[in-house]
């Protein structure tokens, strides 16, 4: 198996005109970024999270993070691990008394828990091949807006030819 490669959240956008929400990685050390699709839910509580706002409650990822502690658990990282027929899946990987526990998540909810307790972020380069988008940003403003204007136009059906 191939090492995993550093990603970076970039935040959680709005695909337009559907207004789906779209999860937004990006290579650490590339150009390349990974548009994940999401629930609404849980951009919420990714953008919460990012935005370093305490709802009066907590979230369900804020649940999970504390039980996580409680139970003397830590979260190490999430892998976005395959792409199958349209659908990312991801691993929470976490330590608990030096043991490494996996538990197999969608990477939205994984991500929202990583962004709650700074958890680093990878993705298999297999699945970045597949569904990530290159995109040279060498100071160029016109580059990141034609990337804005792409965000805005895609619907998930694009990827169908490209996704195996």
């Amino acid at each position: 198996m191939t090492e995993p490669v550093p990603m970076n959240l970039v935040g959680v956008r709005i695909e337009l005109p559907t207004n789906t929400p779209i999860l937004l990685l990006k290579e650490t050390s590339g150009t390349r970024y990974l548009p994940i699709w999401i629930g609404a839910n849980e951009a919420t509580a990714i953008a919460l999270a990012l935005e370093g706002v305490q709802p009066q409650r907590p979230l369900t990822h804020d649940l999970l993070k504390m039980v996580a502690e409680t139970l003397g658990a830590k979260v190490d990282r999430v892998v976005v691990t395959n792409l199958e027929d349209g659908t990312f899946f991801a691993d929470l990987v976490m330590t608990r008394n030096g043991e490494e526990v996996i538990v197999s998540s969608r990477p939205s909810d994984a991500i929202a828990l990583a962004a709650r307790t700074d958890a680093p972020l990878f993705a298999a380069p297999e699945v970045i091949d597949e569904a990530g988008v290159e995109i040279q940003l060498d100071g160029q403003e016109e580059e990141i807006e034609r990337f804005r204007e792409f965000l805005d136009d895609v619907v998930p059906e694009d990827f169908e030819g490209h996704i195996k």
